[in-house]
């Protein structure tokens, strides 16, 4: 515990986005989870989505059990240098020059209430069109 803490650039970290070389950016602390994309339940892909940013978020909303927390030590590298960490905001524009095509954000949750709510708003209105169309039938 002497030794000191290697503290790495999120350009440094951002290095580490593939398959074959993955850094993930979790609570202030960088790992490499290279070693273990083959075993994630949820798949590699999902982890190498989460490179070049701060993935606590990510990797919180899933709900990882105390194990996997655990598991992480493993894989320690250092800690992430907070004044090369982009501001609340500033972050967006970095990830859109990455090229990847894909729209995360606020964007994505707003399309997945109107994936759901849609449909649900399509049956609601189908049985009220149904249930008038059979009322009027009796009465004649």
């Amino acid at each position: 515990m002497t030794s000191e803490t290697k503290l790495l650039s999120l350009e440094e970290v951002s290095k580490h986005d593939s398959k074959t070389d993955c850094w993930l950016i979790i609570s202030g602390k960088v790992y490499d989870i290279t070693p273990f994309l083959d075993d994630h339940p949820g798949g590699d892909e999902v982890l190498v989505l989460a490179t070049k940013k701060d993935a606590t978020e990510d990797f919180e909303d899933v709900g990882h059990s105390q194990n996997a927390r655990n598991m992480l030590t493993e894989y320690y590298v250092g800690d992430i240098d907070i004044n090369t960490m982009p501001q609340k905001g500033q972050y967006k524009k970095t990830a859109s020059n990455s090229g990847s095509g894909s729209k995360s954000g606020s964007g994505s949750s707003s399309n997945i209430m109107v994936m759901l709510v849609l449909p649900i708003l399509m049956l609601v209105l189908a049985y009220g069109l149904y249930y008038f169309a059979k009322k009027d039938k009796v009465i004649d």
